[in-house]
C-alpha cells in the first residue's frame, strides 16, 4: 500500500507574464493599487503590507502586497504578476483563487495588461511515516550511477522537463527525513481556473503514484 506522508509545507505560485512591459504600473500605480487595496476588504488588508519597490532592475521594480493572516503576497511589475500562498492545501484552493481572482481581474481591467502566458509551480516537503526518504526515491535512481562508489547513496535529485512542464524530485533541505517535490508547468493565457486546479491534482496525483505515497488525511 502506498506510504502515508504529511506535506508539512507547501507553496503554491502562479505567474502572469505580459505580451508587453506596461510602465505605467511602475509611474502611475496609486490608483490600481488603491482599487485591488479596496477590494481586499474582506481579507483585513493593512496600508503597512503594501511596499513600493523602486531599486533594483526594472522587471525587478513594482509593488508587493501582503495578506500575513491568509499566508498569501502579491507582485505587480511592469512585465509580469506573481501570487503567492503558502500552507496551500486543496481545501483552502476556493478561497486561494478567489483572492487572486480579485487582484488579477483588478489588474488586468485597470492598467490594459494583456496576458501571455501562465505559470504556476506546486513546492511540497513530504514527510514519509515508516520509510526513509531515501526509498521513497529509490525509484529514481540510475543503477551506473549509483554504482560509482561502494557506499550506499545518502541522497539525490530527477529533474525531468518537456517544453511547457518541469517536475523536480529531491531530498528535503527543510524537513527531516524528507521528500522534495516541485511542478511546474505552464498554460496558455485562456486558461481557465478550473482548467489550471484540474491538470494540477492530476499532476500531484500522478508524481504522488510514482513515489508510492499518499497523503495522511488524519
Amino acid at each position: 500500500m502506498p506510504e502515508l506522508v504529511t506535506i508539512p509545507i507547501s507553496i503554491f505560485d502562479f505567474t502572469v507574464d505580459y505580451e508587453r512591459p506596461e510602465f505605467q504600473l511602475l509611474a502611475d500605480r496609486a490608483g490600481i493599487v488603491q482599487a485591488i487595496f479596496d477590494g481586499l476588504k474582506p481579507w483585513n488588508p493593512s496600508v503597512d503590507d503594501i511596499e513600493f519597490l523602486n531599486t533594483g532592475k526594472t522587471s525587478e521594480q513594482g509593488t508587493n502586497l501582503r495578506l500575513p493572516m491568509k499566508r498569501v503576497s502579491f507582485f505587480i511589475g511592469p512585465s509580469y504578476f506573481r501570487f503567492s500562498k503558502e500552507a496551500a492545501d486543496w481545501h483552502s484552493a476556493q478561497e486561494t483563487i478567489e483572492i487572486l481572482d480579485h487582484v488579477l481581474s483588478a489588474l488586468l481591467r485597470l492598467s490594459g495588461v494583456k496576458v501571455a502566458t501562465k505559470k504556476t509551480s506546486l513546492s511540497m516537503h513530504l514527510q514519509p511515516r515508516r520509510l526513509t526518504f531515501i526509498d521513497i526515491l529509490r525509484p529514481f535512481i540510475a543503477p551506473p550511477l549509483a554504482a560509482l562508489e561502494s557506499d550506499p547513496l545518502i541522497t539525490l535529485a530527477a529533474v525531468a522537463k518537456w517544453n511547457n512542464r518541469k517536475v523536480t524530485v529531491d531530498g528535503s533541505a527543510a524537513v527531516a527525513n524528507g521528500v522534495f517535490v516541485r511542478l511546474d508547468r505552464d498554460f496558455p493565457a485562456a486558461s481557465t481556473y478550473e482548467d489550471i486546479i484540474q491538470q494540477l491534482k492530476t499532476d500531484q496525483a500522478n508524481i504522488f503514484e510514482l513515489l508510492g505515497v499518499e497523503e495522511d488525511q488524519g
